[in-house]
């Protein structure tokens, strides 16, 4: 397969569009503006349409309307952006509704500023909406993973009818790499039968409702549906874990930093591992089985203040293993200084599950 140069954000337009998304509502903000300028021209040659909303409250809702139709539909914004799509992502939840849609992630609360950051990880993998919901998350490090996730993502969505956040950051966002594309899917917009389509004469009109108004099983059917999520939908990479006695764990480009250091400390003969969580939701618990018996700690690699990931390694090596925390705000992680916390950590020097960044 020919291989093509791509941004990240390109690449999951182009990975959208070749899942058959024919629909896209959303509004400019840096560092995700490039999806939105590459489907202005993209969905026309394949008969799809590609809306610039006035704000992110109405891309939201067009999406509703247009996966409520039966099209696969996406949307996409950076952290203060995606902060407004919160209560229109609990919609999607309660109406069973199979929408994409993604976060380039920026540094910072409220307005937060243009750099890359992980500050979003909570908001993502918790709801930030109102109610008990979860949205399948999946994390890209890479351009090709960029497309081959946000082409999954629309399979998922329709698999167990929920919205799927594709969680990227500005540095994957914007760095440009050779990718292979999947092939085109053509999706039927009829295809199912609990969409919204008009009535012909004669037709009994349909009332549309939240889910748990039609189903007195409701509790039943959501628990059922999470926990099937929960054991079908981990996904990660581990890398040199067998042995090591160090594993840190991280997402995203954060990542990618982290194995060059694990090369880098394996050089210096430190036992050092990675796991690298690719949904973030459902969280890899089954990465932290069976690891070797040396494993003194994992170190949680994320580009945020508080350690947002760090709960979830706890909870996924039953906090039997001490978690440490190393966090960066105003830039990416450097591979020397997480060589240096491992040392510390083997050394048994500043160990604090808050210990912080450089």
């Amino acid at each position: 397969m020919t291989k093509v140069l791509m941004k990240g954000n390109e690449a999951m337009a182009e990975g959208a569009v070749r899942a058959g998304c024919k629909f896209f509502s959303g509004y400019p903000i840096t560092p995700q503006t490039e999806v939105l300028e590459y489907l202005v021209n993209r969905l026309p040659e394949v008969g799809g349409d590609c809306i610039q909303t006035e704000s992110e409250l109405a891309g939201i809702n067009m999406l509703f309307g247009a996966v409520a139709a039966g099209a696969r539909g996406l949307s996409s914004s950076s952290s203060p952006g995606f902060a407004h799509y919160q209560e229109g992502i609990s919609f999607l939840a309660a109406n069973d509704l199979p929408a994409v849609l993604i976060n380039v992630s920026r540094m910072g609360n409220g307005l937060g500023d243009l750099p890359t950051g992980q500050g979003d990880y909570w908001q993502a993998t918790r709801g930030g909406g109102n109610g008990d919901y979860r949205c399948i998350v999946l994390a890209p490090a890479s351009v090709q993973e960029s497309a081959d996730l946000t082409y999954c993502a629309f399979d998922l969505a329709e698999k167990y009818l929920h919205p799927v956040i594709i969680l990227s950051d500005a540095a994957i966002g914007q760095m440009a790499e050779d990718v292979e594309l999947p092939e085109m899917l053509d999706h039927d917009i009829d295809k199912f039968t609990w969409t919204v389509k008009g009535c012909k004469n004669g037709d009994k009109q349909r009332q549309i409702q939240n889910v748990f108004y039609t189903r007195p099983d409701y509790p039943d059917y959501l628990s059922s549906k999470y926990k099937l999520i929960e054991e079908c939908e981990q996904r990660w990479e581990s890398v040199s874990t067998g042995d090591a006695e160090v594993i840190l764990v991280a997402y995203g480009i954060s990542a990618r930093i982290c194995k060059e250091a694990v090369r880098n400390a394996r050089l210096e003969g430190i036992k050092l591992g990675l796991i690298r969580p690719i949904s973030l939701w459902p969280f890899p618990c089954k990465a932290f089985k069976n690891l070797s018996p040396n494993l003194r700690a994992f170190l949680s690699v994320e580009i945020n203040i508080l350690g947002q990931m760090v709960d979830d390694v706890k909870l996924a090596c039953e906090n039997r293993i001490p978690v440490d925390f190393f966090g960066t705000f105003f830039d990416v992680p450097e591979t020397d200084n997480i060589v240096a916390k491992t040392r510390d950590i083997l050394n048994n020097k500043n160990r604090s599950s808050s210990s912080g960044g450089n």
